[in-house]
């Protein structure tokens, strides 16, 4: 009888380890992109966390509020505070919070999917790839990935 309970009493403290592990062991928002082999680098950096439905792949990823940088001199980007969407291996549909300017107007990005080397970027009616090598450093709110040169610039406009 001692020993079923000390059976029991083991089994029950271990239940209970294992459920606070599994919360602490949660990935980040970056590396949750990579098991569905996306580059970190479509996120800016600060990405708080996300949410993620395994079983019909709905996620919700939450940056510390609206995000905009220009990319390659010709691209500019925002980012709502929360982007969401359906996330499968290789492709991102559905998705919002996300939006390019194209010319003179503001545009939904509401595809992307990996196809080899490169990210297809949809808006709909139109789409564009580019090397996934660009994509694997996350931009930075304000500066995109031309961080180190616009504070060079700085520094030397102000002397």
């Amino acid at each position: 009888m001692a020993s079923s309970i000390v059976l029991l009493f083991s089994l029950l403290t271990f239940l209970s380890l294992s459920s606070i592990t599994t919360a602490d062991d949660k990935l980040s928002a970056y590396d949750a992109l990579q098991t569905f082999n996306f580059p970190m680098g479509i996120l800016p950096k600060g990405a708080l966390g996300y949410d993620l439905n395994e079983r019909n792949g709905n996620f919700k990823a939450f940056l510390n509020g609206s995000c905009s940088f220009s990319l390659e001199g010709s691209y500019q980007l925002k980012y709502k505070s929360t982007i969401s969407g359906v996330i499968s291996k290789n492709k991102l549909t559905n998705l919002s919070g996300v939006t390019v300017k194209v010319f003179f107007l503001w545009l939904n990005i509401v595809e992307v999917r990996r196809v080899g080397d490169e990210l297809e970027f949809s808006v709909g009616i139109a789409s564009a790839n580019f090397p996934i090598d660009n994509f694997y450093e996350c931009p930075q709110c304000g500066c995109g990935l031309d961080c180190d040169n616009r504070l060079q610039n700085d520094q030397v406009s102000s002397i």
